[in-house]
């Protein structure tokens, strides 16, 4: 199953070739108002990405530790992934809204998208999906480009397009950074390569980070002394610290903060990224259209859950909107910085969230 799959670039060093490609897409490609195409040292310092991509931190919340594979009844997460990838290449800066004249009367998830930099993200599956956004004869919108990348369209002469064994070429990836390994499992008729955890900090702290989002106790997301991790089947509901969020949080309309991760290994220097809580947002978004945002909150009473997951729908509701619903609650002026170089980043994030909000009525 795992024959012929591609691993991850790492260290790679960038040759003349891609510098040359870079430049010249970049001189013939409109400069957005406040968006330099060569970084200034604090850009670089400011939008720096953290080692884990949302896709990879997506999966992890779907992945059984000690299995090492997903459940095989979503039939959600790979259409969320390619959503993830999209959202990804935005925060890297390497695609945008296209503007013209009839922009801001299209719906959000009908304005197309175009590419501003072809350089290389480091990530395999990111240089993929942009050079096959780049390849298109014409741009197309954001609710078609995750159609086209997760092969949901009847036509066949689009199935070009399609990002295959998505999954599996992520697990691959987090083997090659030390967090999962790899073993073969059978099932019954066949053989399968898992991968389970192998290094429990990287989950740990996505779980956390998760929690501060739903506004829940840290203290909740940790197992008790000797129990099993989070999220794996074995073991009883018993094995983990029962937690109930009392009266005295405000599950649903707590404001969005940023709360560091200490000793953190893989989101150091987060509160240093401009794009540190809109990215916990869009990590929501995927996790709850995904169907694996309550796989860390199995331990929990059902209220608790429920609570959660309203915030989480809630959230999507905010920053799924252009502009944002600054007039709610849950709005934070942490994220929206008003900088046209930003605002750019944070219109395809909220036509991603959108799409996400709508895909019972997609698929």
């Amino acid at each position: 199953m795992t024959e012929g799959l591609s691993r991850r670039r790492v260290g790679t060093p960038r040759d003349t070739t891609d510098e040359a490609d870079t430049l010249q897409s970049l001189s013939s490609t409109p400069v957005t108002p406040g968006f330099n195409s060569t970084q200034s040292a604090e850009e670089i310092k400011t939008d720096k990405q953290p080692l884990l991509t949302l896709m990879e931190e997506t999966l992890l919340l779907g992945l059984k530790d000690q299995e090492g594979y997903l459940s095989f009844w979503n039939d959600s997460l790979s259409y969320v992934l390619r959503g993830c990838m999209i959202m990804e290449l935005a925060f890297r800066r390497r695609i945008r809204i296209s503007k013209d004249a009839f922009t801001g009367m299209t719906n959000i998830s009908e304005r197309p998208i175009e590419v501003i930099s072809t350089r290389p993200t480091g990530e395999v599956l990111l240089d993929e999906a942009l050079r096959v956004i780049k390849g298109s004869e014409s741009k197309r919108t954001v609710a078609s480009w995750m159609d086209l990348l997760s092969g949901e369209t009847w036509n066949i002469a689009k199935a070009g397009y399609q990002l295959k064994q998505v999954r599996e070429r992520l697990a691959k990836g987090l083997v090659d950074k030390g967090i999962l390994r790899t073993e073969k499992r059978n099932f019954l008729f066949f053989d399968m390569a898992t991968h389970p955890v192998q290094d429990p900090r990287a989950k740990d702290e996505v779980i956390t980070r998760v929690f501060d989002t739903l506004n829940l106790p840290r203290t909740a997301a940790t197992p008790t002394k000797g129990a099993s991790r989070i999220g794996s089947s074995t073991g009883s509901m018993t094995d983990f610290t029962r937690y109930t969020v009392g009266q005295g949080i405000s599950g649903q309309s707590g404001k969005l903060k940023l709360a560091p991760i200490a000793n953190t290994r893989f989101y150091k220097g987060e509160e240093h990224n401009r794009f540190a809580l809109l990215r916990r947002v869009s990590l929501i978004a995927a996790a709850c259209a995904g169907s694996v945002l309550e796989n860390p909150m199995i331990h929990m009473d059902m209220e608790t859950r429920d609570r959660a997951v309203t915030r989480a729908e809630d959230l999507m509701d905010v920053y799924g909107h252009w502009p944002f619903k600054r007039d709610s609650p849950l709005f934070t002026n942490e994220i929206d910085s008003g900088e046209p170089g930003d605002l750019m980043v944070e219109e395809l994030i909220a036509s991603v969230i959108y799409v996400l909000r709508k895909m019972d009525k997609l698929i």
